[in-house]
């Protein structure tokens, strides 16, 4: 297992209220990260994190880090802020459009395996704020141009239901890939959140299957909350069997990519609740292993659901 962090997480962070831990450099984001146990793969922000490319390469190297994604955010500049992919003025949205290219260019400079883009701008807070039709229409031709920009560098969108819009285009795992369709772009895939799932009313295992039975890839973020707001909370903290479902679901697929933290400490000691995380998903990951999963889905066939319950109930839950 391969566990990365977004490491926009590692320093100041703030929301309405307050503001939480001490401004740091990239370089001592880097050296965070070499600090918690189980972690050696980084998230990096494109562009407000990323600096001189060849400098990043030398310190990733120099700790013995890897890049799990590059993360290009298209909702930071004021002209994003309500909305930059499916915005109905073509210079904003040709503008986001050259964010994600120029984000590829990083990814590709620094070796980095795919690109990641979470359009949380892009949606609306009240009603008969936006011509729905035109919005999904320039979301697939924006999308569309910046997956065919080199595709051997993979374009995973992120979808999520609500923040920084109160309701975001691209709210639910489906709609993320039903827009992939459109697209018809087969070097992409979707950032499956777990916490983003929970938000949104879905069973995140069930999300994961779904993406990869339509054809697409997956990228996974792990975390927890509890389902009424995106807490980013640490793993299995709220959602314990989903997690090991979740876990349980990757294994079948062969999901070989790092499961990168999308969690903020806040009020806690950084590396210590990184740690904690850490050591509950690679526990629960070792947990599903031990699983047989053969039999899980064999009975799974028969419908065989009170066994299922009675296998939960002994081989997780421990009881």
């Amino acid at each position: 297992m391969k566990q990365g962090v977004i490491i926009g997480f590692l320093g100041k962070t703030q929301d309405r209220f307050s503001e939480y831990q001490q401004p740091v450099t990239v370089k001592e984001k880097l050296e965070i990260v070499k600090q918690i146990e189980g972690f050696d793969g980084v998230e990096i922000v494109f562009p407000y994190e990323t600096g001189d490319a060849a400098e990043i390469k030398v310190w990733m190297k120099e700790l013995g880090l890897s890049f799990a994604a590059v993360n290009v955010n298209v909702k930071k500049e004021p002209e994003w802020v309500p909305g930059a992919l499916s915005r109905p003025v073509r210079e904003i949205r040709d503008r986001a459009v050259k964010m994600i290219k120029k984000g590829k260019d990083f990814a590709e400079a620094v070796g980095a395996p795919h690109v990641t883009c979470c359009p949380l701008s892009d949606g609306y807070d009240v009603l008969f704020q936006i011509d729905y039709s035109t919005a999904w229409k320039y979301m697939i031709e924006t999308v569309g141009e910046a997956a065919e920009y080199k595709p051997e560098i993979p374009l995973f969108l992120e979808p999520k239901y609500s923040e920084t819009r109160v309701h975001c285009q691209l709210d639910t795992t489906a709609k993320a890939l039903l827009l992939l369709k459109e697209v018809g772009n087969p070097h992409t895939g979707i950032t499956m959140d777990m916490g983003h799932s929970l938000q949104s009313q879905e069973n995140p295992a069930q999300s994961l299957v779904t993406i990869y039975e339509s054809g697409f890839d997956a990228y996974i973020h792990t975390n927890d909350n509890d389902t009424k707001a995106d807490w980013d909370l640490v793993g299995a903290s709220r959602h314990f069997l989903h997690y090991v479902e979740l876990m349980f679901w990757a294994r079948e697929y062969n999901y070989s990519k790092y499961f990168t933290t999308d969690a903020s400490p806040r009020i806690f000691s950084m590396v210590d609740f990184f740690e904690r995380h850490s050591e509950v998903s690679r526990g629960v990951y070792e947990l599903a292993g031990k699983l047989d999963r053969k039999k899980y889905r064999q009975l799974m066939a028969e419908e065989d659901y009170i066994e299922l319950m009675r296998l939960v109930n002994k081989e997780i839950y421990r009881l």
